[in-house]
């Protein structure tokens, strides 16, 4: 007798990883550094594209709304869109995607044209960051994927130490069109690593639209959401206008935001790879650290603009916070039910850009309602307001036990 399934899962603790290699790992954290420098990359250049396009200098922030909006509302769908098509092929796809908007970007003659180069660079990026959260377990067995996940998403931080300062250093020489033209360049080569480097993965069972809101039913699974949320509002609240609260201070020059910019970057990595391997096996304690360093920073920061040297101190803080959220939120939602892994990964990866959509937004509005510092206060108490919810919450360890009785059902003919 053949058993039918009426909730089908898709099984993310897919089949064995091969013998662990570097190289597949890299090429996706060089798709992800990608992804986050094109979103990015407007942050550094706002009062030269606004300058250019004829706009103000707000609805040019809004472009980084634009991308995140798309991003949030692609990204849970990927899983359904990809269907059992070879995820390698999916990535390059859609890296090759991501270059073709960023020469747009790079050739707008118009806002309107750049606004819908925006939209094709939040589609590309829905997906890459959709399927590089689920490819971690695809590409690492379990004793390396502690290290695999954290360099994976240390492409997020990098991609703010060398890709942001980096095109605005570039815009300083060539002009802001020069900066798309090379994140344009950079798109192009992680497709070609993608290709190379990546194996085939294929997916045995096509992931249905009914089934896209399983992770939402799972209580750990559900607080990683909340969490995600709460923090990335709260950072991309304060920090896509942190340069006008730099320059509050006359004494800190453009050169010298370049140079912020790159030292919270740097910070960044570094919270990546000392906390990122914690995440692995204890999130909670992972996020409780990050989101209390990045609370703290946000906080301080309008007080410690007066002088160079403690601006630059808060910003280390506030980067070594943010480098590891990635990688704990991941690792959170994992933990809670591995056998949701690919779904979970993918609505993780729509909150977490649909949050960065709203706080640009929010962010844009109270910025020019109450100013710089009163802005990152509240950007400060709705992260605080991450941290107690994972100090009042835990992964779920019930997950593991379902994924183990969803492996034993998986071969049951449909």
């Amino acid at each position: 007798m053949t058993t039918q399934r009426t909730d089908p899962v898709t099984p993310s603790t897919p089949p064995p990883a091969p013998d662990f290699r570097w190289a597949p790992v890299l090429a996706v954290a060089l798709s992800t550094f990608t992804v986050v420098t094109a979103e990015m990359m407007p942050v550094g250049l706002l009062p030269s594209i606004a300058a250019d396009l004829a706009v103000n200098t707000g609805l040019a922030g809004m472009s980084l709304t634009i991308t995140g909006v798309l991003a949030a509302i692609v990204a849970p769908l990927t899983p359904v869109i990809a269907g059992r098509g070879d995820r390698r092929t999916l990535l390059v796809g859609f890296l090759a995607l991501l270059t073709l908007a960023n020469i747009g970007s790079a050739l707008s003659p118009s806002f309107a044209m750049f606004a819908v180069t925006r939209v094709l660079i939040g589609v590309s990026m829905g997906v890459v960051w959709a399927s590089a959260g689920g490819l971690g377990p695809r590409l690492a067995d379990p004793a390396h994927l502690g290290r695999a996940m954290t360099a994976i998403f240390s492409g997020t931080s990098i991609g703010m130490v060398l890709g942001l300062p980096a095109g605005t250093f570039i815009a300083g020489l060539a002009g802001w069109r020069a900066a798309f033209w090379a994140v344009a360049a950079l798109s192009a080569a992680s497709a070609i690593a993608a290709l190379v480097a990546m194996p085939r993965l294929p997916v045995v069972e096509r992931a249905r639209l009914s089934g896209m809101l399983l992770p939402w039913r799972d209580r750990g699974v559900r607080t990683g959401f909340a969490i995600t949320a709460l923090v990335v509002v709260g950072h991309f609240m304060a920090y896509t206008y942190i340069r006008p609260v730099l320059e509050t201070n006359p004494a800190i020059t453009p050169p010298l935001i370049v140079a912020a910019l790159a030292v919270f970057g740097l910070a960044g990595i570094a919270g990546n790879a000392v906390i990122g391997p914690l995440a692995a096996g204890r999130p909670r304690s992972a996020l409780l650290i990050a989101l209390g360093a990045i609370a703290l920073g946000t906080a301080l920061l309008p007080v410690s603009v007066a002088a160079i040297w403690s601006a630059f101190a808060v910003l280390t803080l506030w980067g070594v916070g943010y480098g590891a959220i990635g990688v704990a939120t991941q690792a959170w939602i994992r933990t809670a039910n591995p056998a949701l892994v690919e779904r979970s990964s993918a609505m993780w990866s729509g909150v977490f850009n649909g949050a960065i959509a709203v706080g640009a937004f929010a962010g844009g509005l109270l910025f020019d309602g109450i100013g710089g510092a009163p802005l990152l206060l509240v950007a400060a108490a709705i992260v605080a307001g991450g941290w107690v919810t994972t100090l009042a919450g835990r992964p779920v360890g019930r997950g593991r036990a379902d994924a183990r009785a969803r492996s034993r059902t998986a071969d049951v003919p449909r």
